[in-house]
């Protein structure tokens, strides 16, 4: 009996549900004549013909007669495997001596099928592109087990893949596992984020895992931190050794479309993409991009395996194989490809924000003209809530608001990053324009840090554009974030430009409402320095613009606004009226995040007003609200304020649950 496989290596994590589907597999196998078929499938390094020998050792007991291999990238020439030269050496393992092997590839398909039937054997077949590959290995015997490894799924084995399993990526939590079984080592406690930094470098790959063992395991002297730092040049320009063959092999046996759509992938603006961002990406249409990623999924030079917190249909390049793309992209590309795709990429984000800008919060103050379709690259699928509006369907309008709501908050990654490349680019309007819909964003899910830096960018764009209208815009969406980091002089100095910029522009509609809206933030600059007085006053003048160019929107925010500053100065009554007749007017014009966030401060004032009734009805529709557009900050905010109010009318089991589902936010976005 021939036994053909190395010894098991001693660490090994993760891989329990495709081992268990194969032997179940294994166990309900019955055809006479044909094999069962284990087609195993992953990007390089993903471990599948470690996970192949596995399975292969577990089965040694019921296959007695011998474990096979075949590696295929041992007789491939210029892409193209001698498969009769692979038939020859599994004749060779099953005693055939080598001047009896037939001399041709049908005389020894004839004799392995001789040889093989009826026996019961496990033959592992790695490193196959292609089902034609694979046939004419598979032992003729129904008695037999094949474990076939390949980059991508092999559509092409007739009636043979009986089961398919498909190998992602480690999560960070097993490819720590593995990185601290492989090499035991005080600094992976000692530096946890340093760590953390070696996980999320290997891409869940553990053959990159393993080669990072071993550089921790040789500087043995050297601070993590450090060998991250250089762990980190030496992938990212080298790649992860053998692996790096094994994606050159399949980049070069991509056509000319896919082989551009993967070195183009390397500048998508965000770490996962879809059908729709990867088309305007190659701008060749859809069929051609459709082609393309097809091939990238079968050479397993990509990723499919749905990527949670992403828009819909995301897929993405683990971050090693990106990097492989970078090197593909120098070394094949043109800089004219290159800028064109990235140029390609801003515009169509742009317009997808601007319409998920348009379905989440409904008609507001833009600067920037909406930007038309981009020729070739179709729209992500997100519907109009106005449909739904004139088709008299509420409760469908505001699912699709709040889809698109979520769209930006899923895509915001690549929103950002999309930012910074239109201002590397000199793209100026699109830079600031882009900042529009990602100011809708920052209202449910503020990030300080990102926001600061690209509505910064946003002023410098509009600066250097001459845009002056935007440029009041910009600064006015900057002060915020300031303000809410503390930095309040910086802040108002934001807003004394928009305002002296304003006073050079003329007296239009547009204008009016840009008054408002700078005039609306330095009342809430006001509120932050606990000047209430002042922040009234503001928001007076706001809504007095508002309602001179018949703005019913605006009056309603700036009614809110005066509402909340209202009540801080002492007078509930006249607050809750505000706020009640600010609310109602919410509600009538669908705007759902506005009257959450009015009825919830409306609710705070009943509260002090001893109506806690109904303040508890008010806060539940807010918080269903707060919860339908996955804002996680307004969420946390309300639940905080119904464990004060289940507390004040002696509940306090219900006041903990509250604390406690408040604190779980914090916790998730590290803030506990």
């Amino acid at each position: 009996m021939a036994y053909e496989l190395p010894p098991e290596i001693v660490h090994f994590v993760n891989r329990e549900d495709e081992q268990n589907r194969a032997f179940t597999a294994v166990a309900d196998w019955h055809a006479r004549s044909r094999p069962l078929c284990l087609a195993l499938s992953g990007p390089g390094g993903s471990g599948k013909t470690e996970l192949a020998f596995r399975i292969a050792r577990a089965l040694r007991d019921q296959y007695p007669d011998s474990v096979l291999y075949v590696d295929l990238d041992d007789f491939r020439r210029d892409g193209a495997v001698v498969v009769a030269d692979a038939v020859g050496q599994l004749l060779v393992s099953l005693g055939v001596a080598p001047e009896m092997l037939a001399p041709s590839f049908k005389g020894r398909c004839k004799q392995y099928w001789t040889r093989t039937d009826g026996k019961r054997l496990v033959v592992v077949i790695d490193n196959a592109r292609y089902g034609a590959e694979v046939v004419p290995l598979l032992p003729g015997s129904g008695a037999s087990v094949a474990i076939v490894a390949s980059h991508g799924p092999l559509y092409d084995i007739e009636d043979g893949a009986a089961v398919d399993l498909e190998l992602h990526p480690l999560d960070d939590a097993d490819s720590a596992e593995l990185l601290r079984l492989v090499v035991s080592d005080q600094r992976l406690t000692d530096e946890p984020e340093a760590a953390q930094g070696v996980v999320q470098l290997c891409s869940g790959l553990p053959a990159a895992l393993h080669v990072a063992a071993r550089w921790i395991r040789k500087y043995r002297r050297r601070p993590l931190s450090r060998l991250l730092a250089e762990l980190s040049k030496e992938l990212n320009e080298k790649g992860v050794p053998v692996v790096e063959k094994v994606w050159d092999a399949a980049y070069l046996s991509l056509t000319s479309e896919a082989a551009l759509l993967y070195r183009l992938l390397a500048e998508h603006p965000g770490p996962s993409f879809t059908p729709e961002s990867a088309t305007a990406l190659l701008g060749l249409g859809r069929d051609a991009a459709d082609d393309a990623l097809e091939e990238l999924e079968i050479a397993g030079l990509l990723d499919t395996r749905e990527v949670p917190g992403t828009a819909d249909g995301g897929m993405r390049l683990p971050e090693l194989m990106r990097a492989h793309a970078r090197r593909r992209a120098r070394n094949d590309g043109a800089e004219r490809e290159r800028a064109e795709a990235q140029r390609r990429s801003v515009i169509w984000f742009l317009r997808q924000a601007q319409r998920a800008d348009a379905f989440a919060a409904g008609r507001r103050l833009v600067v920037a003209d909406a930007v038309p379709p981009v020729e070739g690259a179709p729209d992500f699928p997100l519907p109009d809530p106005a449909d739904a509006e004139r088709n008299g369907q509420p409760e469908e309008a505001r699912r699709r608001a709040r889809r698109a709501a979520r769209w930006l908050h899923a895509e915001r990654h690549a929103l950002y990053a999309s930012v910074r490349l239109a201002h590397s680019l000199g793209l100026d309007t699109e830079t600031w324009a882009l900042c529009e819909p990602l100011w809708t964003h920052y209202l449910d899910h503020p990030q300080p840090a990102d926001d600061i830096e690209v509505f910064g960018l946003g002023v410098a764009a509009a600066g250097r554009a001459g845009d002056l209208p935007a440029l009041v815009r910009m600064r006015c969406q900057l002060a915020r974030p300031l303000w809410e980091q503390g930095r309040t002089d910086e802040a108002a100095q934001e807003l004394e430009r928009a305002l002296a910029t304003l006073d050079t522009l003329g007296d239009s509609a547009r204008t009016s409402k840009l008054r408002a809206s700078a005039v609306e933030f330095r009342g809430m600059l006001h509120s932050v320095r606990g000047d209430w007085a002042a922040a009234a006053a503001d928001f007076r003048r706001s809504r007095d613009v508002h309602r001179t160019i018949s703005n019913t929107y605006g009056v309603t925010l700036q009614t809110y606004r005066l509402g909340q500053a209202t009540a801080e100065l002492g007078d509930l009554d006249e607050a809750a009226q505000l706020l009640e007749q600010a609310h109602r007017s919410a509600v009538e014009l669908g705007r759902e995040r506005l009257s959450g966030r009015i009825g919830f401060a409306w609710g705070g004032v009943l509260r002090g007003l001893g109506r806690t009734g109904e303040a508890r009805v008010l806060y539940d529709d807010s918080l269903a609200s707060a919860r339908g557009r996955g804002s996680d900050a307004d969420e946390q905010r309300i639940l905080d304020a119904f464990a004060e109010l289940a507390d004040e009318e002696g509940h306090p089991d219900e006041a903990e649950a509250h604390r406690a589902s408040a604190h779980a936010i914090r916790a998730r976005n590290g803030l506990a």
